[in-house]
């Protein structure tokens, strides 16, 4: 079947051609073909759909047309009339590459370049939600102009309108098409990625380890110390985390990430090796302020390590799986305890740091540097497109560009002093105080950072054991089911993430741990029975891993625009360190003088938290499709409609990378030259030789561009 052509006649069958059109059991390829291979109506040249354009073309490939509004605008369903322009919509959105050039995105690659400007470069659990809805939001907006665009075709030819069940499929097989395509980064895991991600696993998991190690042998490391030097040796570990979390922002940020997680994987080695071989208390002492520096450092790093090299869509898994690596430390702390918390045995619950420091030393030669450091420094480098290449296992130069740019286009949107190579959190930071809505934010998020930590949680992970003591007949036992509960409560907080509002688990999460802290007050009075305590112990810890133990961090994530997250983040994780060490030193001097009523501080923490939560606290999860979808449509509005006011601050701003009035002038002068050309029937789509005519006409255009005077 052929069709007529621009300035040809041919025999031409509307019902196959419409037909053709609207195949969407084949995901709208008119002949079976898949989303690799080359369509044969790209190669006429004549119309390019979104579901037409999933793959990849070169930029010789690559077409684009003028196509003008008709009444079929006032038909769509979702007002896609108000989203572009009249006469201005392009297949095809212009763009700019690291080193200046211009190129063409195709809808996947667009729907990737917003996933990167939106989505923090951060790995935080639960994010995962977010990631969906975005994709989800772009998708139904990308075919909702691929609808458009065959309806007006076919009006075109047929001088009919698509009837609203051809409209509704099409669309519904396109969006599910590029959903299909732009979740695929989410499972496929290159060998560098997965390096990374145990390496990072391996940091976490020594931070948990840590927590909780001190807790079962307190009665056999070398007995007869006093409760004040037992306390500062817990606690002395949450003193050395806020030191470690600012030396990572700076480290981090002047000698790469690679080199962050070297000092992290030695810092462990170290203080692994001294609390191992320990002489005394002191040595313990200075030890545990070691292993907090390091685990403070690591909880910066790792989440924007990964976020760095994970493709959007998989940066809410990989914080996911650090999180379960950390609570898992914990958790196994508890089991070795039993075995070997003995008065000749408890140097090997030390060692363990140890020797999982030398597992990441052996894979450390593998471990990449990240590209987006890479690039803030060089946009140019060798080495960051190298490492692009095999992270993503791309093997074209033009797919390592595409990507440098998405990298660059981001760093770019998520730079609060409008310089994409560095902002200093120094600089974010004061941009956050400065704006009064922002301003309330950042209370918010540091406000629940206080309540997570005064909650109290801590002293069940420090002092559990001593806290069983008297109450059940096997404390070890006790903290140990604790801490395998804790790991079951992280995955259904991680389900219950998903479809309930984030103020609504906070107040569930605090509502329990109050009721909980109110009950084992009751259990020590001895209103209740003294086993009823374990029980509320594990509830204590279970309302704390649905609520106040992810949401904290997730809401950063949610509640603030892309280029405050690292900031925020490093500021709570700041403070966050600082309530940590005090429960850790306190909690033995409130079960010393307050005895059973040694919860009740926690307690009125939990009140407090609820009171603030119902007042003050907005909700984050709530942000609709629709939100999404309009936030989409602002942001492309300029890369599918060329503007021709050349005075628009924000014709570029879009795709990250300005581009001067000239670039504008030139790009579209080459439009409209093209246009003019398709209206004359004269355009070259590919299966012609190049006339001097054309030549002239490119010769043209590449002298405006140059600046010269032309003919």
């Amino acid at each position: 079947m052929r069709r007529e052509d621009t300035g040809s006649s041919v025999p031409y069958n509307q019902e196959d051609e419409r037909q053709r059109l609207l195949n969407s059991r084949n995901g709208g390829n008119p002949a079976g073909y898949n989303a690799s291979q080359p369509m044969p109506h790209q190669q006429m040249g004549h119309h390019t759909g979104v579901m037409q354009v999933i793959q990849q073309p070169t930029q010789s490939q690559v077409t684009h047309q003028n196509l003008t509004q008709s009444n079929v605008h006032k038909s769509q369903p979702h007002g896609i009339s108000n989203m572009i322009p009249a006469g201005q919509m392009l297949t095809k959105s212009y763009s700019v590459s690291a080193d200046g050039s211009m190129s063409y995105l195709t809808p996947i690659q667009l729907g990737r370049h917003e996933l990167y400007e939106m989505i923090p470069f951060t790995a935080v659990f639960g994010l995962q939600q977010k990631e969906r809805n975005i994709t989800k939001a772009f998708a139904n907006y990308a075919a909702d102009l691929d609808t458009l665009e065959a309806d007006q075709l076919v009006y075109s030819q047929t001088n009919q309108h698509l009837s609203a069940a051809e409209l509704d499929s099409r669309k519904s097989h396109a969006s599910l098409l590029l959903i299909e395509e732009l979740e695929l980064d989410a499972v496929v895991l290159t060998t560098p990625l997965m390096v990374a991600l145990l390496m990072a696993g391996l940091s976490q998991f020594l931070v948990g380890y840590n927590t909780s190690v001190m807790n079962s042998p307190s009665s056999v490391v070398f007995q007869g110390h006093t409760t004040f030097e037992w306390s500062l040796a817990v606690a002395v570990f949450a003193v050395g985390g806020p030191f470690g979390a600012v030396a990572a922002g700076k480290i981090v940020d002047s000698r790469g990430r690679r080199s962050g997680m070297a000092i992290v994987t030695y810092m462990f080695l170290f203080g692994g090796l001294l609390q191992t071989f320990a002489e005394n208390m002191l040595c313990i002492t200075l030890a545990r302020f070691i292993i907090g520096f390091a685990s403070g450092f690591s909880s910066v790093l790792v989440p924007i390590y990964l976020g760095e090299l994970a493709p959007p869509t998989l940066r809410g898994t990989l914080g996911t799986l650090t999180q379960f690596a950390l609570v898992i430390g914990i958790f196994v702390s508890d089991l070795l305890a039993f075995p070997f918390a003995t008065e000749h045995s408890w140097r090997i619950l030390f060692s363990v740091t140890v020797l999982v420091s030398i597992v990441q030393l052996l894979c450390f030669p593998f471990l990449i540097e990240s590209p987006r450091w890479l690039l803030g420094r060089d946009h140019r480098s060798r080495r960051a497109r190298h490492i692009i290449k095999k992270l993503r296992g791309l093997r074209h130069e033009h797919e390592i560009e595409i990507e440098v740019n998405h990298f660059v286009s981001a760093s770019h949107a998520q730079a609060c002093d409008g310089n994409d190579d560095h902002t200093s959190s120094g600089v974010a930071f004061i941009s956050m105080l400065m704006d009064k809505q922002i301003r309330r934010l950042l209370i918010c998020s540091l406000v629940l950072q206080i309540a997570q930590q005064l909650s109290g949680i801590n002293a069940v992970f420090y002092y559990s054991t001593m806290f069983f003591e008297g109450l059940i007949d096997s404390p070890l036992l006790g903290t140990t089911i604790v801490g395998g509960l804790n790991v079951l409560a992280t995955y259904v907080a991680l389900l219950l993430m998903e479809s309930t509002n984030r103020r609504t688990l906070i107040l569930w999460s605090a509502g329990g741990m109050f009721l909980s802290s109110i009950a084992l007050v009751a259990c020590l009075l001895g209103y209740l029975s003294k086993m009823a305590s374990l029980f509320f112990v594990i509830a204590y810890v279970c309302f704390f891993e649905i609520g106040l133990g992810p949401i904290p961090w997730l809401i950063v994530a949610e509640m603030f625009e892309a280029k405050y997250v690292a900031t925020a983040m490093s500021v709570s994780c700041q403070l966050n360190w600082a309530c940590n060490f005090i429960v850790g030193l306190v909690f033995p001097y409130l079960q010393e003088h307050l005895g059973a009523y040694s919860f009740v501080p926690f307690a009125t923490v939990l009140l407090m938290t609820i009171i603030f939560v119902i007042v003050w606290l907005p909700e984050t999860k709530g942000t609709t499709p629709e939100e999404l979808r309009d936030e989409i449509v602002r942001s492309l509005s300029t890369m599918l409609a060329m503007s021709d006011d050349s005075t628009n601050a924000n014709h570029s701003s879009s795709v990250g990378n300005p581009i001067d009035v000239e670039w504008r002038r030139a790009m579209d002068d080459l439009r409209k030259q093209e246009e003019e050309d398709m209206k004359r029937g004269t355009f070259n789509y590919g299966f012609q030789h190049i006339s001097p005519t054309s030549q002239a006409a490119e010769s043209d255009w590449k002298t405006r561009v140059a600046g010269k005077p032309g003919m």
